[in-house]
């Protein structure tokens, strides 16, 4: 089986009502990215931060997996495929996607204070500010926040280097340092690149599909399964 690779981004959950990370007016669920997104904002208001993640907790509870997650999950009958999302979310488990390397963490997943140890799956519970992990260190969404090591980093860039082709979708290619994973695919790897709206120009050669998520991956599909 040929290794297909999704390198995603917050716009493959767009359509399950996830908004996307970072809106033009630099803001994310009303709320200043910088204030729930950054390690120095946990370290300012730890119980906004708390209540943030409670209330995105709760809003992955009712989205539901799209068509998008849906292809995915399906094309690990044609291929050995690889998800290394930016997202938080569950969707691509729940849309049938069984390897998921989540860079950013995962939203149904809470922590030790110290060093993201002792993790623990919390599913869609809410929880308070001054429980404790097992290590008797404070709990802490299981997020990466701006200001932090990105653990999973270098796992991913071993998937892609690995990749026989690469889907890019979702992503706008402007968040470091995932934005340049795309450069560690072989240099004979196809790439696709899936997104609604004009991407900045990249120095690899990308075929670009001007589509929603769920559009672009009927598409994808439909080229993958000629092709392969």
């Amino acid at each position: 089986m040929k290794k297909l690779v999704f390198l995603t981004g917050a716009g493959v959950s767009a359509e399950s009502g996830i908004k996307t990370f970072r809106d033009s007016d630099g803001l994310w669920e009303n709320y200043n990215v910088e204030e729930v997104a950054s390690i120095d904002g946990w370290y300012r208001n730890p119980r906004l931060m708390v209540q943030f993640y409670n209330e995105r907790r709760r809003q992955l509870k009712d989205a539901q997996p799209n068509e998008a997650h849906r292809i995915i999950g399906e094309l690990e009958s044609d291929f050995d495929v690889t998800v290394v999302t930016q997202n938080v979310d569950n969707l691509h488990e729940r849309g049938g996607s069984t390897d998921v390397i989540h860079l950013h963490g995962e939203l149904t997943k809470v922590c030790s204070e110290r060093g993201k140890k002792c993790v623990e799956d919390i599913g869609y519970r809410e929880f308070e500010y001054g429980e404790r992990a097992a290590d008797g260190q404070l709990l802490r969404p299981f997020i990466v926040w701006f200001g932090e090591e990105v653990p999973l980093l270098s796992k991913a860039a071993e998937v892609i280097e690995h990749a026989d082709i690469l889907v890019i979708i979702g992503t706008s290619l402007n968040v470091y340092p995932a934005a340049g994973l795309l450069y560690y695919a072989p240099s004979n790897c196809p790439i696709y690149l899936i997104d609604p709206k004009e991407v900045q120009p990249v120095t690899r050669r990308i075929e670009f599909i001007r589509a929603t998520a769920t559009e672009g991956m009927r598409i994808l599909k439909e080229k993958l399964l000629t092709c392969k």
